[in-house]
């Protein structure tokens, strides 16, 4: 049971990653996967607070947060949109990119956590 809960979760979660690249932001800044992995971040950190107040099944959980949220999120696209701005001279736009990233997803984390606890 728990593989076809993270199977249907990551199914879930790569095609709301799909949706999020048809959008055309009409910028340089690869703002979908920015978009993606600070959304992840923050629903990650929301099914986590929202499973330290209250009992939560593990299926689920492994739904959400490894199938639909790693699904959804988007490291080695990340990895390499930095590399390709790298390659191409824009280094500090690279530089700035993977910061901004850190610590939005991070801050993500946090809030969705703290607003889990609280609609829990």
């Amino acid at each position: 049971m728990n593989w076809i809960a993270v199977m249907l979760g990551g199914g879930i979660g790569a095609c709301m990653r799909y949706g999020l690249s048809l959008i055309p932001y009409g910028v340089r800044f690869p703002i979908g996967t920015f978009l993606a992995n600070v959304c992840g971040a923050f629903l990650i950190g929301l099914f986590t607070g929202i499973a330290s107040v209250r009992t939560v099944n593990p299926n689920t959980m492994l739904f959400l947060k490894t199938g639909m949220c790693g699904g959804f999120t988007t490291f080695s696209t990340f990895s390499s949109e930095n590399v390709q701005m790298i390659k191409q001279g824009h280094s500090v736009s690279a530089c700035n990119y993977m910061g901004i990233s850190l610590v939005m997803c991070l801050f993500g984390v946090v809030l969705g956590e703290t607003a889990g606890k609280r609609l829990a």
